[in-house]
């Protein structure tokens, strides 16, 4: 097992990255304030892994609430069926939630513990690749809007992260390429040794090689949690981590939620990106071919829907919550591992990615 930490004073958490780890109790007990325990997974999960997470927890008052599986259930509908449950089984303030899942259920479950009774504690426990690598590590939490992805949340840190890489074994072969864009991203934004590493090694992950698996979230966890500690609440440089996010999210809110998987629309962003930052003539082809050749060997996208306008990109990405004053702001590459964030941009530029960087016809 291997133990990082989040560096964020006296509300520092650790990340614990193992295989077996939902068979240890010993890890989470720790961080359990009070006496009630409630689980928050959903039903593609429960079957595999709930048991196990209810066992971690024996002494405790244990409840668990299931929730539908699927982007398109992040929102408030959802979130109520969390409180319901909490205030039906009068839950007090000194609770704990347990998030059992992927992205999803993270930040859903995140944002009913930052509200519920103004706030209480909860664990992370991500059981896909992109949740071990990205949201579960943080303290961002939400739900969507129909207009827009993540408009509605808080932050509100864990008091522990626990990846069981065994939980991997379970997960749909789209579901560990939807991660690895999110790996990919920590590469081009800050860490070029690690994208020349994912280069020789994305077959290896592909195929689940339990230690390239492991080193791949450590590195990733590491990468992130030196940004949150940094800058916890996205005054700074947090913002790098949305590398083609802007992009991305228009495609998740213009295709329908769960349509493009996450990491899929990202990846499609982060292509977009690329192209604006050649545009920009900082990037070189040969740059944009690696960044093209990484996502393509991860079995991701790197072109948007044939079906979104530019205007239709536009009049979403307008709506995205990292809009300042009527101006859309990217993160963009000055190299690969150099990443940085601006709306001081040709807007013609902007409008010429989202037309020529498409599927050649």
């Amino acid at each position: 097992m291997k133990t990082l930490t989040v560096d964020l004073g006296d509300r520092s958490y650790p990340i614990h990255i193992g295989q077996g780890l939902l068979n240890q109790p010993e890890l989470v007990r720790p961080h359990v304030r009070g006496t009630q325990v409630m689980i928050v997974t959903n039903t593609t999960v429960a079957p595999l892994y709930l048991d196990k997470a209810r066992a971690l927890f024996d002494g405790f008052e244990v409840a668990d609430v299931v929730l539908p599986d699927g982007e398109q259930y992040k929102n408030l509908d959802t979130l109520k069926l969390i409180f319901d449950a909490l205030i039906e089984k009068r839950f007090d303030r000194k609770c704990t939630l347990v998030a059992l899942g992927g992205g999803v259920i993270g930040d859903i479950t995140g944002f009913a513990a930052a509200s519920y009774q103004r706030g209480v504690n909860f664990i992370q426990i991500p059981t896909t690749l992109l949740a071990q690598v990205d949201s579960s590590v943080g303290g961002k939490t939400g739900v969507n809007h129909p207009r827009g992805k993540n408009m509605i949340g808080a932050f509100h840190q864990p008091q522990a992260v626990i990846i069981d890489t065994d939980t991997l074994d379970t997960l749909e072969d789209r579901q560990l390429s939807a991660g690895l864009a999110e790996v990919i991203k920590y590469g081009l934004i800050r860490d070029a040794e690690f994208f020349d590493y994912l280069e020789d090694h994305l077959l290896h992950l592909l195929a689940r090689d339990k230690d390239q698996l492991a080193y791949a979230i450590e590195r990733s966890c590491w990468n992130k949690a030196e940004v949150v500690a940094a800058d916890e609440r996205e005054a700074g440089q947090r913002a790098l981590l949305n590398l083609g996010h802007t992009f991305g999210h228009a495609i998740e809110a213009g295709m329908g939620y769960g349509n493009w998987l996450h990491g899929e629309a990202i990846a499609a962003g982060m292509m977009q990106a690329g192209y604006m930052s050649k545009l920009m003539g900082d990037l070189t082809d040969d740059d944009l071919r690696r960044m093209a050749d990484a996502f393509t060997t991860a079995r991701l996208p790197i072109y948007p829907p044939d079906d979104m306008s530019p205007e239709r990109f536009l009049e979403l990405m307008a709506g995205d919550k990292k809009v300042q004053a009527g101006t859309i702001r990217l993160v963009l590459l000055k190299a690969i591992g150099k990443a940085y964030v601006t709306g001081d941009y040709p807007q013609e530029l902007l409008l010429r990615t989202l037309q020529e960087w498409r599927k050649p016809a």
